[in-house]
């Protein structure tokens, strides 16, 4: 029997490379999984072959009332959510600071913070029908610290990780965690192809081999510590950050 028999997970940027793994890694688990991103086709595909226990929404996570609809369907096929991956984001091109030019930013914010706040304030009356849940954001080693280049990024990453702070400490006595889970270099098409023609992948500029772990990391591994971060084993962990990483926060390891 899986660790989430009967109850209800919406992953958001569910048809990504990462959010494919969510998906995949809580029906594994025996989840209902509610596949939500704005690319409904693919949604549908991926619903499609994972069967019944399976439902796909358009949503833009930016969008007030697709975040209404999303979760009402949710309810309607499975009954109140029990966890949400707020997994959808946007990267950008290498841009100093000053180059970055509003819509770039705005774009960046919107997907990445209000996305993530819009969601937490969407599913959080569903789990409060269904006794409780776990809500799980999805931050970045960029986020604990600057990377030159990638400013409205790492901005947008710091936020997400003070919102799971401050909403773990709203929603804990409706028997609601809120946890983060904060990805190294993970082998994804976010990483692995051009974010823009003419530019260089994150994959190509990035070199792992200094790290403890000296290798890019693989969606699963993600997916597997996110799986632990919603389940009952970690019932007494709220407000944290998971790091899966590879060392990389650590710095480089020592030379053999």
């Amino acid at each position: 029997m899986g660790r989430f028999e009967g109850q209800t997970v919406l992953v958001t940027g569910a048809t990504g490379g990462m959010g494919r793994s969510h998906v995949q890694a809580f029906h594994r688990e025996g989840a209902a999984v509610v596949i939500a991103a704005r690319d409904e086709a693919a949604g549908v595909t991926l619903a499609e072959q994972l069967g019944a226990r399976a439902l796909a929404v358009r949503l833009d996570v930016t969008d007030e009332q697709q975040w209404t609809a999303a979760v009402a369907a949710a309810e309607e096929r499975f009954g109140p959510i029990s966890v949400l991956v707020a997994n959808a984001g946007v990267q950008h091109p290498p841009t100093l600071l000053e180059d970055a030019d509003r819509s770039l930013w705005d774009t960046v914010t919107a997907v990445n913070v209000t996305g993530t706040a819009l969601g937490i304030r969407a599913v959080v009356p569903s789990m409060r029908r269904g006794g409780g849940g776990v809500i799980v954001t999805v931050a970045s080693t960029m986020a604990h610290g600057g990377t030159a280049a990638f400013g409205p990024y790492v901005a947008a990453k710091w936020a997400v990780r003070g919102l799971t702070r401050t909403a773990a400490l709203e929603l804990a006595r409706d028997d609601i965690r809120v946890v983060s889970v904060t990805p190294g270099v993970v082998g994804t098409p976010l990483i692995t192809e051009p974010l823009a023609a003419g530019v260089p992948a994150i994959a190509e500029l990035f070199d792992p081999e200094p790290f403890a772990v000296p290798r890019i990391g693989e969606p699963d591994e993600i997916s597997r510590a996110l799986v632990f971060l919603a389940s009952p084993d970690a019932a007494f962990i709220t407000g944290s950050e998971l790091v899966v990483d590879g060392g990389l926060l650590l710095g480089p390891a020592l030379s053999a």
